[in-house]
């Protein structure tokens, strides 16, 4: 098959892992590398499913490993910090069918609360790393990198960032080569890790790095751009690499496929042949200081940004800096690009998070936030969240802030609110840390029925609204009630008096209160009722309803009007009711009301 078509580097990982005879893979969605598993499902010879978080992923992927089949995870980088347990002591072991780690960086925060550098991870725990720059190539690696995997036994680290994920190109595709699985043979000395036989894996480590220095160093997709007469080389990789072909620098080039274990030897050879040697990378100083180490003398952080994404124009300002090229080298017919509007991020019409929003926020409530769509809390016009950390912290850091004030004789009550994808990734851990705390504190849970931020993936409680599909299904109450919380109230969000009373009464009460919200993600289960209007014969421009966020509804100036009154866009309004049930003097009606 010699058939072209234009993908996404997601599409390009699934669909070298399918070419490459790929049979188990597992992930848990998190922007940017969510696409992989979706596009892997068109593929059924892989076997592909949602983890319940990074860690469960990973061993799954680990187990088809351990049989002989040729496996793949895929997560964002913060997801590394979750699966950090099963893959430091898989490293350990001898790989037996071909393992890839799929990380999406994210250099610029597009999608994240840090921005870690997942090569560290593979130093840290003696893999390689390749990095792409295009989705040929990382379509290419995956098949590379599995082929590696076998051949030294490791788990091998492929790196992709968030606009890589994302960007599109032209990829040549190829049939699929079956490999033949031999099915898990028992051999405690090779997976079990423990002492004496950890202990041995050390030196196989060490021994397995030392062999891979040598592979890197003939590696021929590590490619020299060679310019003649110029005594400066520019060492890069991935993305950085796509940037600065585009400056037409008059430079030689290296660039590296695989970044970890560096092909030493190479770069050292290279280096008597050029006055000067810079490194060009995103985030941390990776390659530098590994050169810097072997004493290569380079140059790199001190001209390029250690944060954010290193773009065309980044990387032009620093070659500047190095006289590497000038301003005049920039063609005077480019334009400068009109800045982009900014936009706000919101949740969006119908959403069920803004009437627990709205309440809260009347309430002057010290609330505890958590990772999801719910994170937009932060926001205006609610800003109820003062806490956004990681996935599931928003059940710890209120024990810990309800118990420092207590002490500190400056007690009052704390929410917590949490996400049902949250709650089976990393929540239970904490509610049961919790359980039975004498703090006053009341935790939220917003069960929408879905992981909305990152598509609408299926969570434990899908089920319920999918009756068609084969679904397993949990009820967060019985699950808190089986970890002995008797405080558990059951609301649905619309009707906001009633939730109202509910979350009040839960924030006087002493010791530990649950309510779990019913309200389903209205993008993801397409819901929509009868649109509400405003007679604005009646409405008093409080602007009550405005303060519920929600899209439809902004200020108007009616014909015959004084001042500006409410109005509700019909065609984005899914008929929630949340604003006719805040405004003071029954202005807002339903549409289905006036029609009968």
């Amino acid at each position: 098959m010699n058939k072209k078509v234009v993908l996404t580097g997601n599409q390009a990982i699934s669909r070298g892992f399918w070419e490459a005879g790929g049979v188990v893979a597992s992930s848990y969605p998190g922007s940017p590398t969510v696409e992989i598993l979706e596009s892997l499902k068109n593929y059924p010879e892989v076997y592909c499913e949602w983890g319940t978080n990074e860690k469960v992923a990973f061993e799954v992927a680990m187990g088809g490993s351990f049989a002989g089949a040729r496996s793949m995870v895929s997560m964002k980088h913060v997801g590394i910090n979750i699966a950090a347990d099963p893959f430091m002591t898989f490293t350990q072991i001898k790989t037996k069918g071909g393992f890839i780690l799929v990380v999406g960086d994210d250099p610029g925060l597009t999608s994240s609360q840090n921005e870690q550098d997942s090569r560290f991870w593979a130093k840290y725990a003696n893999i390689p790393v390749f990095e792409p720059s295009n989705p040929q190539e990382a379509k290419d690696f995956v098949k590379i990198g599995l082929n590696v995997s076998e051949r030294f036994n490791t788990p091998v680290l492929l790196k992709m960032t968030s606009r890589l994920c994302h960007c599109r190109g032209i990829v040549e595709l190829s049939d699929r080569e079956e490999k033949e699985i031999e099915g898990f043979v028992a051999e405690q000395s090779r997976y079990c890790m423990l002492p004496p036989h950890a202990n041995k894996q050390q030196y196989f480590m060490k021994e397995r790095i030392e062999k891979l220095k040598v592979f890197n160093n003939e590696l021929d997709l590590n490619t020299l751009d060679e310019v003649e007469g110029s005594d400066t080389l520019i060492v890069s990789s991935g993305m950085p690499y796509e940037c600065l072909k585009e400056l037409n620098v008059k430079a030689s080039i290296l660039k590296l496929a695989m970044v970890w274990p560096l092909p030493i030897e190479k770069i050292k050879n290279l280096s008597n042949k050029y006055r000067q040697i810079i490194v060009i990378e995103e985030l941390m100083p990776y390659i530098e200081e590994a050169l810097k180490i072997n004493e290569i003398e380079v140059k790199g952080k001190e001209y390029f940004s250690f944060t954010g994404e290193l773009t065309i124009d980044e990387i032009r300002k620093g070659l500047e800096k190095l006289d590497i090229i000038s301003k005049t080298d920039v063609n005077e017919t480019d334009v400068e690009p009109e800045e982009i509007p900014s936009r706000t991020p919101m949740l969006c019409s119908g959403c069920p998070h803004r009437p627990i929003f709205h309440i809260l926020k009347m309430a002057n409530a010290t609330v505890m936030g958590d990772i999801g769509c719910y994170s937009l809390g932060i926001l205006e016009p609610f800003e109820v969240h003062k806490t956004n950390i990681s996935m599931g912290a928003s059940l710890g850091n209120a024990l810990g802030v309800a118990v420092a004030q207590n002490r500190s004789g400056k007690k009052k009550p704390i929410v917590a609110t949490i996400g049902d994808g949250t709650f089976f990734h990393s929540g239970m851990t904490g509610m049961l840390q919790l359980a039975k705390t004498k703090e006053n504190i009341t935790v939220i849970v917003m069960d929408n029925r879905t992981t909305a931020m990152t598509g609408g993936q299926e969570t434990f409680t899908t089920g319920d609204y999918f009756k068609d599909r084969d679904s397993y299904s949990i009820s967060i109450p019985e699950v808190l009630k089986a970890f002995g919380i008797e405080d558990v109230t059951i609301v649905d969000q619309f009707k906001y008096k009633e939730t109202k009373e509910a979350i009040h009464a839960a924030m006087k009460r002493e010791g530990l209160s649950v309510i779990v919200t019913t309200r389903p993600c209205a993008l993801n289960f397409k819901i929509k009722q009868p649109h509400f209007y405003v007679d604005e014969n009646i409405c008093i421009s409080c602007r009550s309803c405005i303060r519920t966020n929600c899209p439809p509804i902004s200020m108007k100036q009616y014909p015959g009007k004084d001042k500006k009154n409410s109005y509700i866009n019909p065609d984005m309004c899914v008929g929630c009711s949340v604003c006719s049930q805040v405004c003071p003097v029954g202005a807002i009606k339903r549409s289905s009301e006036a029609n009968s």
